[in-house]
């Protein structure tokens, strides 16, 4: 009774580890998953500030906004470019590697340009703009080099794998209309035997034709004759003379 008793205490705890466990990894799981999405609204509600501020403020509160949004959709493509290939091609983990070092100077640059948004001193802003654009302009190119990179030779490893399966499917069409074609062999000998002029192989067909019509069905016409057994020691009748 004790062994049972110890038995089910120990299948308790086990369950019991187990749905917690499993309570904790769902927990966890719905945290990112929440988190995630109040990021992904954070940025929609800051991209849509930062394109309305850059419409509507003039000078330069308007041109900060702008390099702002510049920045961070030149930024955000390239990381969803890098993140969608690297996990096709593990090539790429050194280019995600140089992303997030650009990232870095992406991250810092957007920290100064969010502050100077409430910056009073406007002859100050309108003096560091050149050196802001500048930076923003570096690292956007950057950003921008390398998610072309990584799209190009995506679309160079589809452009080789279609003209390979291009290939294997004209061979395929090839071989499945191979029917169609007349194989290479000796000439049909019919009517080698015939004449070779044309009138008189044509009439002699014809005679041929004539002949074995009026000499009618072969096994019929013997079958209706009589036929008696031949004796070797019956004589032939003599013909009578006439003298």
């Amino acid at each position: 009774m004790d062994v049972v008793l110890t038995v089910f205490a120990l299948l308790f705890l086990v369950f019991a580890g187990m749905g917690a466990y499993a309570t904790v990894r769902a927990v966890r799981a719905t945290k990112r998953g929440v988190d995630r999405t109040i990021a992904q609204a954070r940025r929609t509600v800051e991209d849509h500030t930062l394109r309305a501020k850059s419409v509507a403020q003039p000078g330069p509160a308007g041109e900060i906004a702008r390099l702002r949004l510049t920045l961070r959709t030149s930024m955000r493509a390239t990381q969803d470019a890098l993140h969608a290939g690297v996990a096709e091609d593990e090539s790429l983990k050194e280019s995600l590697g140089l992303f997030e070092r650009l990232s870095a100077h992406g991250h810092e640059l957007d920290a100064d340009l969010k502050r100077l948004e409430t910056e009073p001193d406007r002859a100050a802003l309108a003096a560091r703009l050149p050196e802001l654009r500048a930076r923003t302009e570096r690292i956007t190119r950057s950003a921008d080099s390398l998610r072309w990179a990584v799209r190009d030779r995506a679309q160079r490893f589809s452009d080789d794998d279609l003209d390979s399966l291009s290939a294997q499917i004209h061979i395929e069409a090839d071989a499945l209309r191979h029917w169609t074609r007349t194989e290479p062999g000796p000439a049909s000998s019919r009517w080698t035997d015939a004449p070779a002029d044309g009138p008189a192989t044509g009439g002699t067909r014809t005679e041929a034709a004539g002949a074995q019509a009026t000499a009618g069905p072969g096994p019929d016409a013997i079958a209706s004759r009589s036929w008696r057994p031949t004796v070797p020691w019956q004589k032939k009748p003599r013909p009578e003379s006439t003298t």
